[in-house]
C-alpha cells in the first residue's frame, strides 16, 4: 500500500474545501458552500452509501482490470476487491476518508481471523477492536495513518476507539441519521416495527401508516427546505438544487419519502443492510440478514489475498488520471461526485478519462437527479467515444439497495 505524504490539517482542509466553491465569499451561495466545506472536511462516510453489488454488475469485471474509484468509507473497493481485479487506485480528498480506506485493507492484511474482521466492522461495542489494532494492525500501517487512528479526537479520545463502540453513528453522516431517528422520535415514532417486519408486504404497510405521514410535518418539511438542514446527507449546495428541480415545492421532502419508501419497501430486510443502518443504526445479526459483500466470510480470503493490488491516493479524481499511461484504465467509479462540478472541471475530468481509458472501458456514476449530467454539461466532441447504456442503467437503478440516488448510469468506450 502507497503512503501517504505527511501534510497540515490545515492543508488538507483547504485543499478539501476548495473542491466545493462555485461562488465569492460573502454572497448567500458563496456562504452555504463554505459552511458545507467545512462540514465536509470531516469524516462524512463510515459506510458507503453505493450498492457494490449494482457497481460490480455494471463493471463487469475481469481479472486484467485496472479500475480508479473514490474511496468513500471504503465497502466498494472491498467489495471490488473479492472479485480479483488486477489493480484498484482509490482516490478521496478526505484525508478522514483515506485513513480508514487504509485502516480496513490493513485488517484484512494483518488481522488473524474472519472473526476479527467480522468484530471490528460489524460488531460494535466491543473494546477488543482497539487491543487488535494496537498488536496487529498498527505495525502493517504506514505513518500517517497510524497516527491519525492512534491520535485523539475532539473529546480526547482515540480515534481508534470508535471502533470500541460504534464508527456507524458518528461522521457526518451517521449523525444525521441520529437526528431523523430523534425527529421521529419527536413525533411517537419509532423504526422498531418496521425492523420487525417479516416481508415486504409488511415492510409497505407499516411505512405507509407510521413513516409516511412524518415527511408532511411542519418540522420535516421545514428542514427538508434549507439547504445546510441536508448537508449532513452529504449533499452540498448545488446538488440540493438539481433534487430541487425534480419537485415544484420548495421542501424537499417529498424527494426525499420517495427515496427512503424504496430505502424502506422495495427489497426484503434480510438483503439490504443499507435500510438496517438507516432504521436501526447498525448491521443485521446473523439471524437477520446479510452483511455487505466484504464482510462475507467466502470472500475474507480473497480480499486478503489481494490487499497488495490498492493504491490509496489522497488526490483528486483528475489528478491521479493525469498520471496514468495512456489507455491505461477499465472501470471508473465516480460515486456521485459530478453533482458537484462545474462545467470546467467536468471537461477536465472527461478530458483524461478519454486520454487514459482503455477500449472497451465503463464509466459509472450516481446522480441526485434522474438524467445524467453528460449529455448536457460535456462538450459533444468530449463524449462522442462513449455510448450511454441506458436499459442497463435505469435495471440497475431499481436494484440499488441504497435507493438514495435518482440516477445511475452506466457509459461504454467503444473499441
Amino acid at each position: 500500500m502507497t503512503g501517504i505524504a505527511p501534510i497540515t490539517g490545515y492543508l488538507r482542509n483547504t485543499r478539501l474545501k476548495s473542491a466545493f466553491i462555485r461562488h465569492r465569499a460573502l454572497s448567500g451561495k458563496g456562504l452555504s458552500e463554505r459552511l458545507f466545506g467545512l462540514l465536509f472536511s470531516g469524516l462524512v462516510y463510515p459506510q458507503i452509501w453505493e450498492d457494490p453489488a449494482v457497481d460490480i454488475e455494471a463493471m463487469r469485471l475481469e481479472a486484467h482490470h485496472h479500475i480508479v474509484t473514490i474511496g468513500s468509507g471504503g465497502c466498494n473497493m472491498l467489495a471490488y476487491l473479492a472479485e480479483g481485479p488486477a489493480h484498484i487506485d482509490v482516490v478521496d480528498l478526505n484525508h478522514h476518508h483515506v485513513a480508514l480506506n487504509r485502516l480496513k485493507l490493513a485488517a484484512f492484511e494483518c488481522l488473524p481471523t474472519y472473526g476479527d474482521v467480522r468484530r471490528m466492522f460489524a460488531e460494535p461495542g466491543n473494546a477488543a477492536n482497539s487491543r487488535a489494532f494496537d498488536r496487529f494492525i498498527a505495525p502493517g500501517l504506514d505513518l500517517d495513518t497510524f497516527q491519525y487512528w492512534n491520535g485523539r479526537d475532539k473529546l480526547g479520545r482515540r480515534r481508534i476507539s470508535t471502533f470500541d463502540r460504534n464508527i456507524y453513528r458518528t461522521g457526518l453522516l451517521g449523525r444525521f441519521i441520529g437526528a431523523g431517528h430523534i425527529a421521529a422520535r419527536l413525533h411517537g415514532k419509532t423504526f422498531d416495527r418496521l425492523m420487525a417486519a417479516r416481508t415486504v408486504d409488511e415492510q409497505q404497510a407499516i411505512f405507509d401508516k407510521e413513516i409516511a405521514p412524518l415527511f408532511d410535518s411542519g418540522l420535516v418539511r421545514w428542514i427538508t427546505s434549507r439547504k445546510s438542514s441536508l448537508f449532513g446527507l452529504g449533499i452540498p449546495p448545488h446538488q440540493f438544487d438539481e433534487l430541487a428541480s425534480l419537485t415544484q415545492e420548495k421542501t424537499l421532502a417529498g424527494v426525499l419519502r420517495e427515496r427512503v419508501e424504496k430505502l424502506a419497501c422495495h427489497f426484503p430486510l434480510n438483503d439490504n443492510y443499507f435500510a438496517w443502518q438507516a432504521f436501526s443504526r447498525r448491521y443485521p445479526a446473523p439471524h437477520e440478514g446479510s452483511l455487505p459483500a466484504y464482510l462475507h466470510a467466502d470472500n475474507f480470503a480473497k480480499i486478503r489475498a489481494n490487499v497488495r493490488h490498492v493504491d490509496v491516493h489522497h488526490k483528486s479524481f483528475t489528478e491521479l488520471l493525469r498520471q496514468k499511461p495512456a489507455g491505461s484504465v477499465d472501470r471508473f467509479v465516480l460515486l456521485d461526485a459530478q453533482d458537484w462540478m462545474t462545467a470546467a472541471q467536468l471537461d477536465e475530468l472527461w478530458t483524461e478519462i478519454n486520454r487514459a481509458a482503455a477500449p472497451g472501458a465503463r464509466v459509472i456514476f450516481r446522480t441526485a437527479a434522474v438524467e445524467s449530467p453528460l449529455e448536457t454539461k460535456l462538450l459533444p466532441q468530449t463524449l462522442a467515444p462513449w455510448d450511454y447504456l441506458a436499459d442497463l442503467s435505469r435495471d440497475l437503478l431499481a436494484r440499488d439497495r441504497s435507493a438514495i440516488y435518482g440516477g445511475f448510469h452506466v457509459y461504454r468506450k467503444a473499441s
